[in-house]
């Protein structure tokens, strides 16, 4: 059941907000004549939440809204807005329904797991309970929504408590006698995630809602290619099928309900290019998209996105699809198999955006008239009233996790940035290597890890340098590392780390490349024409790295698994599991203090 409860707020605020009228041919989907009548569906709609319930931080928490020449270096750079927050979001969400008398609120996935601390530490039931009292409706369930496996996935959707341990691993499950966890107050679906044992899906395929008289159907995905980028454990006997097939073959079952408004909730999603943007100066440079980013105005998704494909092969029976899981922020129009333009949208990340689409249901052919959908975009921006049950609920929660997430581990003396440089290597990225290196719990057999590789998207925030004098917390370091993955060690051959880096643009990771973050000492070179590593350029503390010779690897359980399109590291030998990568990181923390970066140097390119 659906917990939504209005706030009684005032009406939408404009600020944030640009509408954008997506022009489609005549026809396209169900044309009304204007003889039946049209009730407005309004879909509000995000993606990839994360557990950002607190207002995320540093580049998390910005939204780019244009551009400027920089007066002392004549070069663009991004105007921002601060963004996000679970009680900015929840006043948004209240404002935009008003006046509506059909309205969903819907998501693409990754509401949950790889969570700042303040909802990991809850094992993410507080997101899930804010994002019900803002009234969601329905999701698609993400890759993050496996993190911890199915039954997790399960729990989140049904409810009830774990025994675990009253905080081990710095986790509790309904802390301090807060009574049970209900559960989502939305429906998880996903039709693409078949169990192994019985032949049916993991959750429902579908759901049909029913406002005012009118049945909307909203389908769930999940990527196919979830099972590369997750541990192993935590997708175990389950099978994930086409996207496509899985939501084509629903339609005669929900046309045979009387249903032909149907809506994809996807978790796939599509990259963007440069924007051509034209300065005061005249001239016309490459930049960041802004948020508002709409294919109408000249632009397009990279030919390569994944959404692509899947969006030109649903059927024509879709009206709207949403999408996911590449945080980026769109709304353009993809032709579907008939050959017709078809909305697609995402809204960025962190909670920091809102798609409103505008749907026109007509009662005479009880379809939608595509022709006439719209999309705008909303920013949510901090200057509206707060939803002081979101806050109440963030408030508990702080009070329930001060004492782990407080603790001072040491200082930086300037803000340590995830963002990589043009050979792929951040700051950031340097340091987590570093400290999985440094952890002596991978150390067995008298056999001390060389190198350590640390993969770019299990970094999830900035360290940046605070009002503190740069102190770092626990929770800070949590932000920036919530996996809880194992560090593991393993023996890998000189062969098998060129095979390994090389992996890097080739294969899951040819459309978008992944570069690994390498720890001090191990160094090399890349060719950005031919995306291969120069050979001989590899080395380890100035000694080329001999292809016959095994090298002792430190990396996290994810990567070891093979995850993210690195197969090479299956081939490990010696494999030995050792602490938390969390507590690593933490650890190096207090021994490095205080932390200033260094030079990029580890990784270069040609």
């Amino acid at each position: 059941m659906t917990r939504r409860l209005s706030m009684g707020l005032a009406a939408a605020t404009a600020a944030g907000a640009c509408a954008v009228a997506l022009a489609l041919p005549a026809d396209a989907g169900g044309a009304d004549h204007g003889d039946g009548g049209t009730v407005p569906i309004q879909l509000l709609s995000y993606n990839d939440f994360h557990g950002n319930l607190e207002p995320p931080t540093g580049s998390s928490g910005r939204v780019v809204v244009d551009h400027k020449i920089d007066p002392t270096t004549r070069k663009p750079v991004d105007v921002t807005v601060d963004a996000g927050g679970a009680e900015y979001m929840s006043t948004h969400l209240s404002n935009l329904r008003q006046g509506h008398k059909v309205s969903y609120t819907v998501t693409a996935g990754d509401l949950i797991g790889a969570s700042p601390l303040l909802s990991a530490a809850f094992h993410d039931e507080k997101t899930i309970d804010a994002l019900s009292m803002m009234g969601t409706d329905v999701s698609a369930v993400g890759n993050h929504e496996f993190d911890e496996g199915s039954t997790e996935l399960l729990r989140m959707q049904r409810g009830g408590c774990l025994d675990d341990g009253a905080g081990a691993n710095n986790q509790n499950s309904c802390p301090d006698g807060a009574g049970t966890f209900d559960g989502a107050g939305f429906s998880y679906l996903d039709a693409n995630v078949v169990r192994e044992d019985t032949g049916e899906t993991l959750l429902p395929s579908y759901t049909i809602k029913k406002q005012n008289g009118v049945p909307v159907a909203f389908v769930g995905l999940t990527l196919k290619e979830t099972p590369s980028i997750v541990t192993a454990a935590g997708v175990k006997g389950l099978q994930f099928t086409d996207e496509v097939k899985a939501a084509n073959a629903l339609v005669p079952e929900l046309k045979r309900k009387g249903v032909n408004a149907m809506v994809i909730l996807i978790h796939q999603g599509g990259n963007l290019p440069k924007e051509d943007w034209t300065g005061p100066d005249g001239k016309t440079y490459q930049v960041n998209p802004t948020y508002d980013y709409v294919c109408g105005k000249g632009g397009a998704l990279a030919p390569d996105s994944p959404i692509i494909p899947i969006a030109k092969g649903l059927d024509p029976a879709y009206d709207a699809i949403v999408t996911g899981h590449t945080h980026q922020s769109y709304s353009c129009t993809i032709p579907d198999p008939a050959g017709q333009p078809r909305t697609v949208t995402s809204a960025s990340s962190f909670g920091r955006q809102l798609t409103e689409t505008i749907l026109p249901y007509s009662r005479k052919t009880k379809d939608i008239v595509r022709p006439d959908v719209t999309t705008r975009d909303v920013i949510v921006t901090r200057d509206v009233a707060k939803d002081a049950r979101i806050t109440d609920l963030i408030t508990r929660s702080q009070a329930q996790i001060a004492p782990i997430a407080n603790k001072v581990l040491g200082t930086i003396t300037t803000d340590v940035s995830k963002t990589p440089n043009a050979a792929g290597e951040s700051p950031l990225g340097d340091l987590i290597a570093d400290a999985q290196l440094a952890d002596p719990s991978t150390v067995t057999g008298g056999k001390t890890p060389q190198i350590a590789f640390m993969n770019p998207g299990g970094i999830r925030a900035d360290l940046p340098y605070g009002p503190d004098n740069g102190q770092v917390t626990f929770g800070d370091a949590f932000t920036v590392q919530p996996f809880n993955n194992y560090l593991v060690s393993l023996d890998l051959t000189g062969a098998d780390l060129y095979a390994l880096l090389n992996q890097q643009w080739s294969g899951a990771n040819a459309a978008s490349p992944k570069v690994l973050q390498v720890s001090k000492g191990f160094t090399y070179s890349w060719s950005a024409a031919t995306k291969q590593v120069v050979p001989g350029s590899v080395r380890l503390n100035g000694v080329a790295v001999d292809s016959a010779t095994t090298y002792r690897v430190v990396t996290n359980n994810f990567l070891q698994g093979g995850g993210d399109g690195f197969a090479a590291f299956t081939k490990g030998a010696g494999v030995y599991y050792g602490g938390l990568d969390i507590d690593a990181f933490a650890s190096y923390l207090q021994k490095v203090s205080p932390y200033t970066p260094g030079a990029l140097n580890r990784i270069t390119v040609q």
